[in-house]
């Protein structure tokens, strides 16, 4: 039996992605805008490295948005 799915968790919350699914499509997916950093397994995974790295089944990841201020 072939699975085209898995499970991940994205800021607390468990969500289904597609296998083969890389950090540039959740963050698509979760539709996040502006400036942010993205940390898998307490790692944060540069933004170069976004488009190749794939997310994996049971992986906890923090999608974190940059506040600006004065």
């Amino acid at each position: 039996m072939t699975h085209s799915s898995k499970f991940v968790i994205v800021n607390g919350t468990p969500i289904e992605v597609p296998i083969g699914f890389s950090i540039d499509d959740l963050v698509a997916y979760m539709s996040v805008e502006g400036r942010y950093a993205v940390e898998i397994g307490g790692e944060i995974i540069p933004r170069s490295e976004h488009g190749d790295h794939l997310i994996g089944d049971g992986d906890t990841v923090e999608i974190v948005s940059a506040i600006g201020g004065g």
